[in-house]
């Protein structure tokens, strides 16, 4: 089968400036991807991981690497095997699962097992600034009823902490580290963090020092990010962290992110679906492993300046997402 492969970069400006544990975004660029195979075309975007220094034009690259292959009809679980964990990954295999979903005139949801969709709760992402710009921020996402605080370890973590439980008394609280924390820095926050009823800490150490955890005894769910790219690193977590956070551009796409939540579960894990600054068109596919999960964070699309023309509903703290944003069958 002859399949057509066009893939570009995009750079896209941000509404708002994101900040977290050592940078600093106020653009980015993605990766589009698009597979015709005559009648029907899958797309799939990616903006790749950055903590391990993948860039637009190395996804590219790393596509174009693979281009025959996949003019010749390489299969989602080719993919597994020509390419590592990571944005130029998940751009095809999204693609991929979305020509299929066309080909078969079934949506995606189904052909990964699910009898269809709900809205899901999702976070609310404050980025990492001075307690009352956080603590505005935090009015301006009115309809939010789940909020995740950006900290960085530094001294400000705690007026940060404060100022917007203080302006939001009712949401649920997150923070997130980036590794951005020490054992010392994080227990001296931890009184504070108790005291606003904080629900999840996420990747509070660097990678590599997992180890670290076993150093401290919080009854807050400690969440993994950046140290879970692949099913082999969950094994280091046991007993460590209790929640997987999957995204699709770490782990490589949406078949791999649904292996790597089945693994996760069966060793004891809650999930959480994330996600990298992108589109509509790259939350979809997690709105889809999203219906597995117990924590959910897909909101870095309000970020955008423009979006897809078919885009993801915020309404009251819910996404919703249906099959015309990406997977469906028409």
């Amino acid at each position: 089968m002859n399949i057509e492969l066009h893939a570009q970069i995009e750079k896209r400006p941000l509404k708002t400036p994101l900040r977290i544990t050592g940078h600093y975004f106020d653009t980015y660029e993605l990766l589009y991807v698009e597979l015709h195979d005559g009648p029907h075309v899958g797309r799939g975007e990616a903006w790749g991981v950055y903590f391990i220094g993948e860039t637009a034009e190395s996804l590219l690259a790393q596509v174009r690497s693979v281009a025959d292959r996949i003019r010749e009809g390489a299969t989602r679980e080719d993919l597994l095997h020509l390419l590592p964990a990571g944005g130029a990954r998940n751009a095809l295999d999204c693609a991929l699962w979305e020509l299929q979903a066309r080909r078969d005139g079934v949506p995606v949801a189904r052909l990964a097992g699910l009898n269809g969709t709900r809205p899901l709760q999702t976070m609310y992402t404050l980025s990492a600034d001075a307690p009352e710009a956080m603590a505005a921020a935090a009015l301006d996402f009115g309809p939010a009823r789940y909020i995740k605080l950006k900290l960085t370890g530094d001294a400000l973590d705690h007026a940060r902490v404060v100022a917007v439980r203080d302006v939001r008394p009712e949401v649920a609280l997150a923070v997130d580290a980036n590794q951005g924390f020490t054992p010392d820095s994080l227990m001296a926050l931890l009184p504070t963090l108790l005291d606003a009823k904080v629900e999840l800490i996420e990747q509070p150490f660097a990678v590599g020092r997992e180890t670290d955890l076993d150093r401290i005894r919080i009854p807050i769910p400690i969440a993994a990010d950046e140290s879970v790219r692949d099913i082999a690193d969950l094994d280091a977590l046991v007993g460590r962290a209790q929640v997987i956070n999957i995204k699709l551009d770490k782990c490589g796409g949406l078949t791999r992110g649904l292996q790597l939540g089945e693994a996760a579960r069966r060793l004891g894990f809650d999930l959480m679906v994330g996600c990298m600054l992108g589109t509509s068109l790259g939350a979809a596919p997690g709105y889809v492993l999203g219906q597995r999960c117990r924590y959910v964070d897909l909101d870095l699309v309000l970020r955008c300046v423009s979006d897809r023309e078919h885009r993801v509903r915020y309404e009251r703290g819910w996404i919703h997402c249906d099959e015309t944003v990406w997977g469906g069958p028409g």
